[in-house]
């Protein structure tokens, strides 16, 4: 099905909107605004590594009201159970029968603060729900409903008492991204607001919009060039020389979903070489594993995907579109 002019339009207004909206509250970083609701979007989940104090709490509970949803959040320590996350069932005496209890997981958006302090076991009680959009506690699967979005984060500068992602989780995150501090005016504006309340913020669109907006960037229409592109850069990262593990091909199908939001974020019903080329970085640096050897040499993810992004020829604008 080919995405009408029409549908283009609004998508990109209202994608516009969204951002404007929360950027009310975030100040100075609409990159970023737009990278998390290119995830939202996507049907994906964002992972946030960045200082304390960046807003990584605002944005999350910014964009629940700009959505007109839900907002949950889970300080995660290492004392912290599955169930914890997931909610448990519990016996009502009363009435003879077991009751679930929801857990923090059942919202539109879920602020996950500091998940790498969890142990293991708790980290991976957000996997099922994270990539199917349900949970299973004692046998019964319960939705969690849509649109469903975990933010993550992680403290890049205390170590002590965390335990790193395992691989398999941090390839469920479609974007890996960062705040960072906020430049000069931006600063003097959040400080010049200290004294006011803080905003409440209207919504833009309906959950249900959100789920339409999915829709139609699923129907964004892709070039088989361009998708060849996307293969030979996720391939290119399993042989550069820094990296001992590459993307994965859940690696290279969110650049493919993500590039289609973005290009109708855009105001196009078909996505270009530079649209993947936006996206490269966020959404599979944190998906390679680089050799020790070359990040003892100061080597980064985010460097090699740079590279690899020279070294692949993309194909010209006028035989991609």
């Amino acid at each position: 099905m080919t995405i009408t002019p029409e549908q283009t339009t609004w998508f990109r207004e209202t994608f516009a909107s969204l951002v404007a909206n929360v950027e009310q509250v975030v100040l100075g970083k609409r990159h970023v605004v737009e990278l998390a609701f290119t995830t939202l979007v996507s049907e994906g989940h964002l992972l946030l590594e960045d200082y304390p104090g960046t807003g990584k709490t605002s944005l999350a509970r910014a964009m629940a009201q700009t959505v007109q949803g839900t907002s949950t959040r889970i300080q995660f320590t290492p004392d912290l159970l599955p169930g914890d996350v997931t909610g448990i069932t519990v016996y009502d005496q009363r009435r003879g029968e077991f009751e679930f209890h929801t857990g923090p997981v059942f919202a539109n958006i879920v602020l996950a603060d500091e998940i790498n302090r969890a142990s293991p076991k708790t980290q991976s009680a957000l996997l099922e729900v994270m990539e199917e959009g349900h949970v299973t506690v004692d046998g019964v699967t319960r939705p969690v409903g849509v649109p469903f979005l975990v933010v993550a984060t992680q403290n890049p500068v205390e170590q002590a008492g965390t335990y790193r992602l395992p691989e398999a989780q941090l390839d469920r995150f479609l974007l890996k991204t960062s705040l960072g501090y906020p430049d000069h005016a931006a600063t003097m504006r959040i400080l010049e607001g200290t004294a006011a309340a803080r905003p409440t913020l209207s919504p833009v669109i309906t959950p249900q919009g959100v789920v339409a907006m999915s829709d139609i960037a699923r129907e964004v229409y892709l070039n088989p060039l361009v998708l060849d592109y996307i293969a030979r850069l996720v391939d290119a990262t399993r042989h550069a020389t820094e990296v001992r593990l590459g993307a994965s091909v859940r690696g290279a199908i969110a650049l493919t979903k993500a590039a289609k939001t973005w290009a109708v974020a855009h105001g196009r019903d078909y996505v270009t070489p530079d649209d993947v080329k936006a996206l490269a970085e966020p959404v599979l640096a944190h998906r390679l594993i680089l050799d020790p050897e070359a990040e003892f040499d100061g080597v980064t993810a985010g460097a090699v995907v740079g590279q690899v992004l020279l070294d692949t020829v993309p194909p010209s604008q006028r035989e991609s579109v």
